[in-house]
């Protein structure tokens, strides 16, 4: 190809429109650029206040527990291993960062998408439109599942439990082993794994965060003054103190509150015990077991509750040549016709009312059997048919 003849291909070729180029495509590139910024920005600020929750001065409504909120201070405070408290608050922190994360790349997303589409001249209003539809259908249909999302986001955020900690829930009572968004997996003293749902959720009693207390209800009889209960419980908690398993368990020495309320037979008086969290139950059953032992070394027996059992006198069996009202007639047996009753029969029927008059007066119950009440029923029919004859 010569010189000239490529010269007079660029001559007749289409110019460029520069114009379309700065318009739309700059645009697009724009929108695009502004939306990955703007999204590593939000992440930025979440990945701080996911550090902030980390940290633990997120979720707390005093200054006092914001600024002492180390790992140590804490720990100390709370009777809980360090290493649990900073656990707890990596997955509190990972949990929310992930959650704010999502929903700040599909927001941005899908507003950088729909303005793309709008300046490449698509009609974007019966996306909109379509979208309102939906969110108006989702609002109406999904609130239970926002509900248990908002409800999840703020209890991960305020550490009202985690993975481990022993709650009440209302029906659910055990071991939380999952905590989500959406729902808490708690394992009860059954085996049995509780899905809940974290919108159903209205009050939470953790039983294992911070600390715990054993409270035992001891019965004591009346022998036994207070001031040897006390020199007792001293004798015990220096045996607990001595067992390498349970020391660790007890943050303060037992506490007596005092009688908690009076029988004829004995006292209850009620005897508490700072422990470290989940081991209030160990504490309980160790200080029990050596009270008992000590109660033996003493001599002092747990006080016998008093019974008393009432019985009723047995209804009077029907005599052998008696019979009961389903054997009084058989149905093969033809029915007398003959009103007129014999005087074996009234002899008989003479014969029952002294009985009767006897039994009720050995018997403890003044009211008559179902027995007497059909022979008078009986005789009274007798009667009558003799009068008509």
């Amino acid at each position: 190809m010569t010189l000239e003849a490529l010269n007079s291909d660029l001559i007749s070729a289409p110019e460029i429109d520069w114009d379309f180029l700065l318009d739309a495509p700059l645009k697009i590139l724009v929108i695009i650029v502004a939306a990955v910024a703007l999204n590593m920005i939000v992440r930025l600020f979440i990945r701080r206040f996911s550090a902030a929750v980390a940290k633990g001065t997120v979720g707390s409504t005093s200054q006092a527990a914001n600024k002492f909120s180390g790992t140590a201070v804490q720990a100390q405070r709370a009777g809980t291993e360090p290493e649990v408290i900073r656990e707890r608050r990596a997955q509190r922190a990972k949990t929310v960062g992930r959650m704010l994360s999502s929903v700040t790349t599909i927001v941005i997303s899908a507003i950088a998408a729909l303005m793309i589409l709008d300046n490449l001249n698509f009609n974007i209003a019966p996306i909109l439109a379509s979208a309102g539809i939906v969110g108006v259908a989702v609002a109406f249909g999904a609130q239970e599942l926002v509900r248990d999302y908002l409800s999840g986001f703020f209890m991960v955020i305020e550490d009202q439990y985690g993975i481990g900690d022993t709650v009440d829930l209302g029906e659910a009572v055990g071991e939380v082993e999952d905590v989500g968004l959406r729902k808490t997996q708690v394992r009860d003293l059954t085996g049995t794994l509780w899905h809940v749902r974290n919108g159903e959720i209205l009050r939470v009693g953790n039983l294992s965060q911070g600390w715990a207390r054993a409270v035992l209800e001891i019965p004591v009889d009346y022998t036994t003054s207070m001031d040897d209960y006390r020199d007792i419980t001293a004798k015990v908690t220096a045996a607990l103190t001595r067992d390498p398993d349970v020391a660790p368990a007890m943050l303060e020495p037992p506490e007596i509150a005092g009688i908690q309320s009076l029988s004829a037979e004995y006292r209850v008086i009620r005897t508490m015990i700072k422990t470290r969290p989940n081991l209030q139950w160990k504490v309980e059953r160790a200080f029990r077991a050596e009270l008992m032992d000590e109660f033996d070394r003493r001599g002092i027996h747990f006080p016998v509750l008093q019974e008393t059992v009432l019985k009723t006198m047995p209804q009077a069996e029907s005599a052998p040549g008696q019979t009961t009202t389903g054997q009084r007639r058989s149905a093969d047996e033809p029915r007398s016709t003959d009103a007129a009753p014999t005087a074996a029969a009234r002899t008989t029927a003479a014969t029952r009312i002294p009985a009767q008059k006897h039994r009720a007066e050995d018997s403890p119950s003044p009211l008559p059997s179902d027995d007497e009440i059909r022979t008078s029923a009986d005789e009274s029919g007798l009667d009558s048919a003799d009068k008509d004859d």
